[in-house]
């Protein structure tokens, strides 16, 4: 029977267990950088922006509006385990302040993407990318260079598509339509080149003496249109549009609210194709 020569099998377990530590604590270089967003308008710039930098998860459904949302404890875990958080600080993002108490994060970095505008449209969008790349670097100064050229690729193909669909709304003498529309949609129905006449802010402002208001608002502008949000009370203008025999199309805040629609360039394009198609018929 071979004798064991304890003293090497010792040196060798030693040696096991010292690389093992080591490895463990080496720099994790190749990790990504653990996002929360609060809108898929965010997570979508972000990962843009991000690539395979970043794990971005988001919080509101893109079919609500975040005025009517409720964290869950699972969106209280995403915050706990997440290194950044982006929100826009909209006057509907209530649940946001709660939040990020329940977390009870201390490593979290916060940033609010406040930019005035139409996030739907594409100055909104060029100026997020810069914003997020600014956030990004941030928590991680490493990457910065890369952020900032994949913001400035990003904002190149935006601008692309800027050209593309207002290419496509020239074909329309927009500028003669007058329109009546919910607020949240206003600033992409004036990037799409039409007048906004009034607006409403959901269906509970729609008092009667509100929508008397803008049924004689949009008699005497000759109003043809009233675009709907759909996040947002997205029948709020049916009965404006048939008091005023108008048309009416219902139009999307956000990537993923209609079919087909995850990126914001489909976003954007539908959007346009909506208007389009109420216009020309």
């Amino acid at each position: 029977m071979k004798k064991i020569n304890v003293a090497l099998v010792t040196l060798l377990v030693l040696s096991l267990v010292i690389g093992s530590v080591l490895n463990g604590c080496a720099p994790t270089a190749t990790s990504k950088v653990k996002v929360v967003t609060t809108t898929s308008l965010l997570i979508y710039v972000t990962e843009q922006v991000g690539g395979d930098k970043v794990e971005v998860v988001n919080v509101i459904p893109p079919t609500q509006h975040p005025g009517d949302f409720d964290a869950k404890p699972g969106d209280i875990q995403k915050l706990a385990e997440a290194r950044l958080f982006l929100w826009h600080n909209f006057p509907g993002e209530v649940f946001v302040p709660g939040l990020i108490s329940s977390a009870n994060h201390t490593g979290l970095t916060i940033a609010a993407i406040d930019i005035k505008g139409n996030w739907m449209t594409p100055q909104v969008q060029r100026e997020a990318a810069d914003k997020i790349a600014a956030a990004l670097s941030q928590v991680d100064s490493t990457n910065s260079a890369a952020y900032q050229q994949a913001a400035a690729a990003y904002k190149g193909r935006v601008t692309a598509k800027e050209t593309e669909l207002k290419a496509r709304l020239a074909s329309t003498n927009l500028s003669g339509i007058n329109v009546i529309g919910s607020f949240w949609q206003a600033g992409f129905i004036g990037w799409a080149g039409m007048k906004v006449v009034a607006t409403y802010v959901d269906p509970v402002s729609l008092t009667p003496t509100v929508s008397k208001d803008l049924v004689d608002k949009g008699r005497a502008a000759k109003v043809t249109l009233v675009i709907d949000n759909l996040q947002n009370g997205q029948d709020a203008g049916k009965a404006i549009a048939e008091e005023l025999g108008a048309k009416r199309i219902i139009l999307s805040s956000f990537p993923g609210g209609l079919d087909d629609t995850a990126t914001w360039e489909k976003a954007a394009e539908r959007n346009v194709e909506l208007i389009l198609g109420a216009v020309s018929k």
